[in-house]
């Protein structure tokens, strides 16, 4: 029997992924907290939804999403006449593991009168159960558009939602999930690197807890964090979100200093996702030759994930790819 995750020696992995992608007719998706091997070879660069997108509007017969498995899910929800394939099915994500369906259903049913705005980092299912999905961008944009006496449940992200509940002195019941990545900064080692670097602003992701997101002069989604290291004021600027964006942000400014907000052991290693870390180029060359693992969505549950997913689009399209949360003081 031929071993299908056999790699032929001395093979140029690179050379032979651009093969593939042409044997294939396949987009290579990158979020921006791959490593940047991946991201350099990658057709579209971005944010989940906004890869998405990107790659509904293609051509391609093939989608291969370097990024977690609810990216690859959105990717196939929306196109689900493309072959989707993940280069590790088990590249996961906290906050999908932290919002188990059936318990979202149950805390749905235990508030029949609160609409569902959950996060899109969360499982098929999930959104199946919402009635809005929103990302880091577009949640500003449609919590705006929903009345103050409408009762949300929001999740799975409490951060986000915690966040969006004190600059819009809203009071959205939160799930109590949590992102193990922007869970980890420190305030402490945060702090001792602003002193070393007093005039450096700090640009946080919204899932980042409270005791970061205070100290931060620009809010938003890693779009959103992209710009604003594009026009802000100095050379220096310290990034509190996943390590990986910094790739980007290199190569478009190679003039400035971008510093990764440390994690409690003074450093970011700990701030790296284990769950984007375990996509890799020979991981990408096996899906793109056997096309597996792929994603598989039964059809009836699409759908109903698809609308959720729609109504984001028909209220906040615009924010796609963009961010909209803009100063923290806002």
């Amino acid at each position: 029997m031929t071993d299908q995750t056999a790699i032929p020696a001395g093979i140029d992995l690179r050379e032979e992924i651009d093969r593939l992608r042409k044997e294939r007719n396949a987009v290579i998706l990158a979020h921006y907290y791959q490593k940047p091997e991946l991201q350099d070879l990658a057709d579209f660069v971005g944010d989940s939804l906004e890869l998405s997108k990107k790659a509904a509007e293609t051509d391609a017969d093939v989608i291969a999403f370097c990024g977690v498995k609810f990216m690859a899910d959105t990717a196939k929800i929306l196109s689900p006449d493309k072959i989707v394939v993940l280069p590790d099915m088990e590249a996961g994500c906290s906050l999908e593991d932290s919002c188990p369906p059936e318990k979202f259903a149950a805390f749905r049913e235990a508030h029949p009168d609160h609409i569902a705005l959950t996060y899109i980092n969360c499982s098929t299912e999930v959104k199946a159960l919402s009635d809005v999905i929103v990302t880091s961008s577009s949640a500003e944009t449609i919590l705006q558009q929903i009345p103050k006496d409408q009762p949300i449940i929001f999740g799975p992200d409490r951060h986000l939602g915690g966040y969006l509940n004190r600059k819009f002195d809203r009071e959205m019941l939160l799930w109590p999930g949590v992102c193990i990545v922007h869970e980890a900064f420190s305030e402490r080692e945060l702090l001792k690197l602003k002193a070393e670097h007093p005039d450096a602003p700090i640009a946080a992701h919204p899932e980042c807890p409270p005791h970061i997101i205070d100290h931060a002069d620009h809010v938003g989604s890693t779009s959103s964090i992209l710009q604003y290291a594009k026009t802000f004021p100095g050379d220096t600027l310290i990034v509190a979100t996943e390590p990986h964006i910094i790739h980007q942000m290199e190569k478009a400014l190679p003039e400035k200093t971008f510093l990764g907000a440390p994690g409690a052991d003074g450093n970011c290693n700990c701030n790296i996702c284990p769950y984007m870390a375990l996509n890799n180029m020979e991981k990408l060359y096996l899906c793109l030759r056997g096309l597996e693992p792929r994603i598989e969505i039964e059809e009836s549950l699409r759908v109903k994930a698809k609308a959720s997913l729609d109504k984001m689009l028909e209220m906040a399209s615009g924010t796609i790819g963009k961010g909209d949360l803009g100063p923290a003081s806002a």
